[in-house]
């Protein structure tokens, strides 16, 4: 062996202490980018915050106690009450799309998620815009986190993505049980809510999960995030928490115990019941005093129906009130937890829904969902059982709002949020700007002392972050986010809006729209009810301007004339999943039983 030279035995140990040096610098400066932003929210030095991002599914605008409903939400409400609510905050008409601008901060189309994947035409399936995965130009919150120093975990519904690119670890999350489809039944986890794929598929860790055989979904996401956050817990480094729950999307079940408490509570019906949250959300300050609700044409008149008809109505909504509670409740453990560990004095909490509230009626899926479940009414909410809120219901749950889920009017994509916790001023409790949820991103890592990235992230191009930080408004300023004549457009399988200052631009198609434009002042009136296009035509033509632009340049592709998204998801389902696992065996069944007619025929001639 050849012996070292004396001079290089000699600066070996000087390489040693400078390479030392070297990771004792990366060290500090991680740390000092972790625990200490440049600039905290409260102007002073101060460990990074605690994220945690609560998603509901399917809530209406009023539906959470303090935004006007009637259902108990104590434990949000607490802590809405510590920070500012978003009374003019806007996502989009469903969940895939919201969900990766949420992780993002970027719009729906860029990201690759221009609509849910059932629901997309198959003449856009090729278009970049509308893939039903974030693309791999666009980089997460949680990544972005996770590279500062950040814990990052998240339970529940994911639905971005489940190809092993998209899954959670590769999205920046150490560790992850989430629900890779648009939902399933809350009760057992195997059973699908509706047949759009062979199974209903779970991950843990970017692998297929183990999953139990019953649980209740809330309580089990709550579970698997306590769990995480003990794992960890001696850990001086904070944390991001996604917590994604399905409730309340369909099927809309909940614990026995928290329907029997709201027996009796609807049995004035949805009329009554939108009429008194708009009288609350007013009063809270939310919206006008009186303001106007559109008659919906989806709406029944709760009057005509006979009392059988009345009663299963309003089981259906004492069990989507149980479901929102028993999430709630779900909510209060987690808090509980964070304070008996320390954490939950420097905590952010930001709460979102992904969408307004859903009014489908389901018909087309009946004769699937009887051969699965009942819709009994003493089973409503339990194992086993499929309940809908349905669209006169939803029209009461988006009040004082028009119309409801998938739609471009304000009750599918106008929602309660709020941010609240650690560094947020609430000198202004409520916020009436309009504001978006690709803003979400940008304002965490402002909040977390970290810069956006801007058109590259570890080497490759990526899109910038398109929301606004919301801290001026945390800080309990009024003023606008947006420039004056700053534009925000939306599209979504043909319903499309466009907002500038007050004013916003809309069409939707049948049943709530004829696929017309409208114009509507939506601060004076959130409802929707009255068309400004004939008094200020030039602002009606300058904006279709703006939204033909604003398509161009974000990929946005006309549905086709034919286009129905109800009929589309039973195509694509059909395509998609039917014809491929079953259509060999049902083209020979078809085969035997057309040749077997014949040759009756032909014996009986």
């Amino acid at each position: 062996m050849t012996e070292p030279q004396p001079a290089l035995t000699a600066q070996r140990p000087l390489r040693w202490i400078a390479a030392g040096m070297l990771v004792l610098s990366a060290g500090l400066s991680l740390a000092t980018t972790v625990k200490a932003p440049a600039s905290p929210l409260n102007g002073k030095t101060a460990q990074a915050p605690n994220i945690v991002i609560l998603v509901a599914d399917d809530w209406g605008f009023s539906d959470l106690g303090s935004f006007g409903g009637e259902i108990a939400t104590p434990h949000l409400d607490a802590l809405a009450q510590r920070g500012v609510r978003f009374t003019n905050f806007h996502t989009a008409a469903s969940c895939s799309p919201t969900r990766s601008m949420l992780l993002t901060g970027v719009e729906s189309h860029r990201a690759g998620v221009g609509n849910l994947r059932e629901s997309t035409p198959r003449a856009h399936m090729n278009s970049p815009a509308y893939q039903g995965s974030l693309n791999q130009r666009v980089v997460t919150v949680s990544s972005l986190l996770k590279d500062h120093g950040y814990r990052t975990y998240v339970t529940g519904k994911w639905n971005v993505g489940s190809e092993p690119q998209n899954l959670p670890p590769q999205r920046g999350f150490d560790r992850s049980l989430v629900q890779g489809d648009t939902g399933s039944d809350n009760w057992d986890p195997a059973q699908r809510y509706l047949p759009h794929t062979d199974k209903t598929y779970w991950y843990e860790d970017g692998q297929a999960a183990v999953m139990p055989k019953q649980f209740y979904s809330s309580a089990y996401f709550v579970d698997r995030m306590i769990g995480y956050l003990r794992q960890d817990q001696a850990s001086a480094q904070p944390f991001l928490a996604y917590v994604g729950f399905q409730a309340n999307h369909v099927p809309v079940q909940a614990p026995a115990e928290f329907i029997a408490k709201y027996k009796g509570r609807y049995d004035q019906g949805w009329t009554a019941l939108r009429q008194a949250r708009r009288d609350r959300a007013a009063a809270l300050g939310l919206v006008p005093d009186q303001t106007p609700l559109a008659t919906l044409p989806t709406t029944l008149d709760w009057a005509a129906q006979d009392l059988q008809t009345q009663r299963y109505e309003a089981r259906r909504m004492e069990v989507y009130a149980a479901m929102a509670e028993a999430m709630d409740h779900q909510v209060g453990r987690l808090v509980a937890h964070l304070k008996a560990t320390g954490q939950y004095d420097n905590t952010v909490f930001v709460f979102l829904s992904d969408n307004g509230a859903e009014g489908s009626d389901y018909k087309i899926a009946q004769a699937w969902l009887w051969t699965q479940y009942s819709q009994d009414i003493e089973r409503l909410g339990g194992p086993g059982a499929y309940s809908i809120q349905g669209p006169s219901w939803a029209s009461a749950s988006n009040s004082p709002l028009n119309g409801f889920k998938f739609f471009a009017h304000e009750g599918g994509i106008r929602v309660p949020m709020f941010i609240s916790g650690a560094g947020v001023q609430s000198a202004r409790p409520v916020y009436t700007g309009l504001t978006h949820v690709t803003d979400i991103a940008p304002t965490l890592l402002e909040m977390a002392g970290i810069a956006r990235p801007a058109d590259r992230y570890k080497g490759q191009p990526i899109e910038p972050m398109a929301g606004h930080s919301l801290r001026p408004a945390l800080q309990g300023d009024s003023a606008a986010l947006r420039r004056e004549g700053e534009i925000l457009g939306y599209e979504l399988s043909g319903n499309a809006a466009l907002f500038k200052g007050r004013l916003k631009l809309v069409k939707n198609l049948s049943p709530l729209g004829r696929g017309e434009w409208q114009l509507f002042d939506v601060v004076a009136d959130p409802g929707e009810t009255r068309d400004l296009q004939q008094r200020m035509p030039a602002e009606f033509a300058a904006m279709q301007l703006d939204y033909q632009r604003w398509a161009d340049a974000h990929g946005v592709l006309p549905v086709p004339d034919d286009y129905n998204p109800v009929r589309q998801v039973t195509i694509n389902m059909t395509l998609d999943y039917w014809l491929p696992t079953y259509g060999p065996a049902m083209a020979l069944l078809t085969a035997l039983f057309v040749g077997g007619l014949y040759t009756w025929r032909r014996r009986r001639r």
